[in-house]
């Protein structure tokens, strides 16, 4: 199996900036991150078998090294209920520039959503973040910081350190999150830092948190030198 640092050789040798969507979640689910379960596809009809597997709906993206910001330009689709409207959809991703793949994923159930990931400050070296995420990430800017490594005890800490952190509570009929689980993904990116100097940035947003409490990153950017 290919291991992180080969990931981030083979990237770079390839003079890329920033992993696609799909690698860099399967970057992260090597340091036991919990990613959704994603299917690549080359075309329309690909596309659609792969959603046939996963189950309808599902959500379908464009994907490109260049495509960080995929939102913006219209490289997502949300709720997508059947086969025609997944090659009606994938005709016009396939389009976008920058686009050079699709990628099919479940649609993961949850009403809460929050951010976590790691920026390098120029004095103190690798630095954790984690907040308030989806749409509401720029808009409250509930955010918390801790420079890397982590314990348990700092990752539990950065959970409490947040103005909304009621949200990690049962919320709306949903089971309490899974604290235990955030720290261990708050520690590995973290170890990230530490053990990968290549990587510059990362950004996982939304971290959904399911109705059973636990977390799966929905979608992830990761930044190289």
């Amino acid at each position: 199996m290919t291991n992180a640092a080969e990931m981030i050789r083979k990237a770079l040798a390839e003079g890329r900036q920033s992993l696609s969507e799909y690698d860099a979640k399967m970057f992260l689910g090597l340091f036991g991150v919990p990613v959704s379960r994603d299917i690549l596809a080359d075309d329309g009809s690909a596309a659609a078998a792969a959603a046939d597997r996963l189950g309808y709906p599902v959500v379908l993206k464009a994907v490109g090294d260049r495509l960080t910001h995929k939102t913006e330009v219209g490289g997502v689709v949300l709720h997508v209920k059947t086969a025609a409207e997944v090659v009606a959809e994938s005709v016009r991703l396939m389009r976008i520039p920058g686009c050079e793949a699709l990628m099919v994923s479940p649609l993961v159930a949850g009403v809460r959503e929050l951010v976590c990931g790691l920026t390098r400050d120029p004095h103190f070296g690798p630095a954790v973040m984690f907040g308030l995420g989806g749409v509401l990430t720029e808009v409250l800017n509930d955010t918390v910081f801790r420079i890397a490594p982590l314990t348990e005890t700092d990752a539990e800490a950065m959970l409490s350190g947040i103005r909304a952190k009621k949200i990690l509570d049962p919320f709306r009929g949903e089971a309490a999150a899974d604290r235990k689980a955030l720290a261990k993904i708050l520690m590995a990116i973290g170890r990230i830092g530490m053990e990968h100097e290549e990587v510059a940035e990362i950004d996982v947003n939304p971290l959904k948190i399911g109705p059973d409490g636990l977390p799966v990153a929905v979608d992830a950017l990761v930044v190289l030198k």
